[in-house]
């Protein structure tokens, strides 16, 4: 066994600039969030269970927070990046535990990868922490011989609150992996930052895979602590030794401000909002600007008509290869859209609608990824009879009100 307090060095500024590298949400945003505490600083909660264990973390860029006056284990100041956060694998370091192994998502650790890119394991050089990827193109799930490697999993990252947006679904995984090793797992709970929005269609099974493995809706008004929670209690998840260590000073009422893009594409606290309306673009032919400055605040395709705004896609980091690429599209802006106008869209079709009757193609308007986003196959079948938003609302919302329901006895915030 190694000793994560042999492994210290004199600092991790290295490591913390590549985390950060993604940026922060929103240029214009809050410094902090109304006295918000997030599940890391909370130290009195987990720390003491991870003494004399071997940890592993699930972790990403947004494993960060604000802790002033925190020292290490020698009693000098954590490591912090420009705006003063420590990483959560810095604080574990640093406070001399041993830490054995980071899990990362899809995006990689350091937030920087496409999606669904595969990315390889590696070891961190500054501590030589082995980051192992569960997206490294193979079963999405740790091995055996991580799985044996440490006793304790802390998972803490940043989710935004949607079925198909899958750091949710690789916790999942791995406390699907600690139940059957029996190894406990902390979950450092953070905001919802779409608060507490429960709309669009309950996923059909029948359509489950890599971006959506529970029967909940679109926009599902949990933290990914409440997930946890929830998925235990209704059998959709392995009983594990859980514990979540929730926010403070939080409700689902709460207005809170990503300070760090949770992951490439999502770059601006609009583009968080406006994420539920869409994302359901990437089953269809149309870009939703993926290769430019404003992926998920703008939309368009070669052949929409009468649109003065226009855009093309272009290699960029998070997109290699975007849809469209090199392509004058036309379509809408909606970049400009106030912040509480966006964040009040929630899931919505009327975009899609717009879109599709603009370009009148039909069944070719979609692809078979629109029922993987949307969940269920007749809102397809609506858009193409012509229905509207509010009508296909319609359809949808008794369902949504009783998941509503049904979540409620996991809520760890009023």
């Amino acid at each position: 066994m190694r000793s994560g307090f042999l492994r210290r060095t004199a600092g991790c500024v290295a490591l913390l600039t590549g985390l950060l590298a993604a940026g922060t949400a929103e240029a214009a945003r809050p410094v902090e969030n109304a006295g918000v505490q997030v599940g890391m600083t909370d130290t009195a909660a987990y720390f003491p269970r991870l003494r004399g264990r071997r940890v592993a973390v699930l972790a990403n860029q947004t494993s960060v927070a604000r802790m002033p006056g925190a020292v290490g284990a020698e009693g000098h100041p954590l490591t912090v990046d420009a705006a003063g956060r420590v990483h959560l694998v810095d604080l574990l370091h640093e406070s001399g535990f041993d830490v054995e192994a980071i899990f990362s998502p899809e995006h990689g650790f350091r937030g920087t990868a496409d999606a669904g890119e595969k990315v390889s394991g590696s070891v961190d050089a500054r501590t030589g922490i082995p980051i192992r990827s569960l997206y490294d193109g193979r079963t999405l799930r740790p091995s055996d011989e991580a799985m044996r490697s440490f006793d304790v999993l802390v998972v803490d990252m940043q989710d935004v609150g949607l079925r198909f947006y899958t750091y949710y679904i690789s916790m999942l995984r791995m406390m699907d992996a600690c139940a059957a090793f029996n190894r406990a797992v902390i979950v450092l709970d953070r905001p919802n930052p779409n608060g507490d929005k429960v709309e669009g269609p309950l996923l059909d099974m029948r359509y489950r895979s890599g971006i959506g493995t529970l029967p909940i809706p679109v926009l599902h008004g949990l933290t990914m602590g409440e997930i946890a929670r929830m998925a235990v209690g209704e059998g959709w998840a392995c009983a594990c030794d859980l514990t979540v260590v929730p926010c403070r000073n939080y409700t689902h009422a709460t207005e809170y401000r990503l300070p760090v893009a949770p992951s490439p594409n999502l770059p601006t606290q609009r583009a968080v909002y406006l994420y539920a309306a869409l994302c359901p673009f990437e089953g269809t032919v149309v870009s939703l600007g993926r290769g430019t400055s404003k992926p998920f605040e703008i939309y368009g395709h070669p052949s929409m008509k009468g649109r003065s705004f226009s855009f093309t896609p272009r290699p960029t980091p998070g997109a290699k290869h975007p849809p469209l690429e090199g392509q004058l599209c036309r379509g809408e802006d909606l970049s400009r859209m106030p912040l509480e106008e966006a964040r009040s869209v929630g899931f919505s079709l009327k975009y899609v609608i717009d879109a599709c009757g603009d370009l009148a193609m039909g069944e070719d308007f979609f692809t078979p990824m629109f029922e993987k986003l949307i969940g269920v196959g007749w809102v397809r079948e609506m858009i193409l009879d012509g229905a509207s938003d509010e009508e296909i609302r319609a359809r949808w919302l008794p369902e949504a009100e009783a998941f509503r329901k049904l979540r409620a006895k996991y809520l760890l915030y009023e």
